[in-house]
């Protein structure tokens, strides 16, 4: 059995052997995954997982209620950051983010329920062959990336909400001839 082929070097093959498709349903995890997952639209995954513990260090510690007490100061500091991505859209979008996250918590109970619900609360269990067979996103990434931008979500669009899906174990998309596959299973 071989691993996923998008994982054979660092830092993606300690992401993909640790993390990647196990069942995530701390609200916390969660909104990093949201934040970790937008910023890296136009980038490679392997930058964002450099990245990542600037990410949490520059947003207190994944916080919600911190982050959405961000001000401008705030955005205008966090430009200048090198250990994120210096997108001013992006880190204003995490601030956004959380205030929209606040709110959802407010009427869900919690960001978990909220963001399970478009699985109906299990994860999807797939059976990929190969890369080829894994889409970029589908009607439930659709679903979900159009009622993010409803309840005030940026950087949420469906492809993004399809890779958050498959970082947070919402689908199981590990190869079946990969051994996570199964281990993703019996999260």
């Amino acid at each position: 059995m071989t691993i996923c082929p998008w994982a054979q070097r660092e830092p993606e093959t300690s992401y993909h052997d640790q993390a990647w498709g196990l069942a995530v349903h701390e609200d916390r995890v969660l909104f990093e995954f949201i934040t970790l997952e937008g910023a890296q639209a136009g980038l490679s995954w392997s930058t964002i997982l450099n990245k990542r513990a600037g990410y949490t260090a520059a947003f207190c510690q994944w916080d919600i209620h911190k982050i959405a007490r961000l001000n401008q100061r705030s955005v205008d500091r966090l430009v200048q950051d090198a250990s994120i991505v210096r997108h001013r859209g992006k880190i204003e979008s995490t601030i956004g983010n959380a205030k929209a996250t606040l709110k959802i918590i407010e009427q869900y109970g919690s960001l978990d329920h909220y963001l399970w619900q478009f699985v109906d609360h299990k994860p999807i269990l797939n059976r990929f062959k190969t890369m080829q067979d894994v889409p970029a996103k589908t009607a439930v990434s659709d679903a979900m990336s159009k009622q993010l931008k409803k309840d005030g979500y940026k950087f949420v669009g469906s492809t993004i909400c399809y890779a958050l899906m498959q970082a947070v174990g919402m689908t199981n998309d590990h190869l079946i001839s990969c051994p996570r596959w199964k281990a993703c299973q019996t999260t």
